[in-house]
C-alpha cells in the first residue's frame, strides 16, 4: 500500500521534505579565476563561487590565482586552468539527469512510461510510479485487470490498481519493470516515486537535483 501524508494535489512535496544523499562529482569545469577564489560548474550545473579550503559535493578548492586552480576532487588532486574541466573515473560512462525545481519547489521531470510521454513530479513520498486512469487509457492500458490496493489521501482512502511498467525513462535514464499505480481520481500529475526513484543517486545543490543511475 501507498501512503502519502497529503493529497496528491495539496500535499505535492517540498525542496525541504526531500531526502537526498549529498553525491561526489560527476565532472568538475573552471568556468572563472581568480585570487583565492574559483568559479566552477559540477556535473553541468550553474556555475558558483568557491573560495580556498571550501567544499562543494565533495569538491575542495585548495589553491587558486588567475591561471589554475588547484582542486581536491573526492580525493583526486587535480591542477585546473581557464575552461578545462575533470571528469571521475569511476563516473564515466554512468548516465544523470539535471532538475531545476520550479517557483513552489517542485522538481518536475519530463520522460515517458511505456513509450507514452509524460511529465512526472518528483515525489519521494510515494512508493511506485502513480499515473491517472486516463493516462492509463490513452496508454491501452487495462490497469482494472490489476490488483486493486488502497491508498491514502487527503480525501480519504481512494481505490488504485497495481500496474507494472515495461519501462520509465527521464531524459537517458531507463529503468525497466518498474512497479506502479494507477488512480482514477485526485491525481493533477502524474508521480516519480521510489520504485524509480531508488535505483538512482539523488543528490541535490540548491535548486538542482541531479538523478544518477545506479544500475
Amino acid at each position: 500500500m501507498m501512503k502519502r501524508r497529503g493529497g496528491w494535489i495539496l500535499g505535492m512535496i517540498s525542496v525541504g521534505a526531500l531526502v537526498c544523499t549529498p553525491a561526489g562529482a560527476t565532472s568538475v569545469a573552471v568556468v572563472g579565476l581568480f585570487k583565492d577564489k574559483a568559479l566552477i560548474s559540477i556535473d553541468g550545473g550553474k556555475p558558483r563561487t568557491i573560495a580556498i579550503g571550501q567544499t562543494v559535493q565533495g569538491v575542495r578548492l585548495l589553491a587558486a590565482d588567475s591561471e589554475r586552480a588547484t582542486l581536491d576532487v573526492a580525493g583526486t588532486r587535480r591542477v585546473l586552468g581557464m575552461g578545462q574541466s575533470f571528469a571521475g573515473a569511476a563516473q564515466e560512462g554512468r548516465r544523470s539527469v539535471s532538475l531545476t525545481a520550479d517557483a513552489r519547489g517542485h522538481f518536475a521531470a519530463a520522460g515517458s512510461a511505456n513509450g507514452y510521454p509524460l511529465t512526472f513530479l518528483v515525489d519521494t513520498g510515494a512508493t511506485a510510479v502513480v499515473i491517472s486512469a486516463a493516462d492509463a487509457g490513452r496508454m491501452g492500458i487495462d490497469y482494472k485487470s490489476g490488483a486493486q490496493v488502497g491508498v491514502n489521501t487527503a480525501a480519504g482512502l481512494m481505490p488504485a490498481w497495481r500496474h507494472k511498467f515495461n519501462s520509465v525513462k527521464i531524459g537517458q535514464l531507463e529503468v525497466l519493470q518498474v512497479e506502479g499505480m494507477v488512480v482514477e481520481a485526485g491525481l493533477s500529475m502524474p508521480l516519480l516515486g521510489m520504485s524509480f526513484l531508488n535505483r538512482m543517486e539523488m543528490a541535490r545543490e540548491g535548486q538542482t537535483m541531479v538523478l544518477r543511475q545506479r544500475y
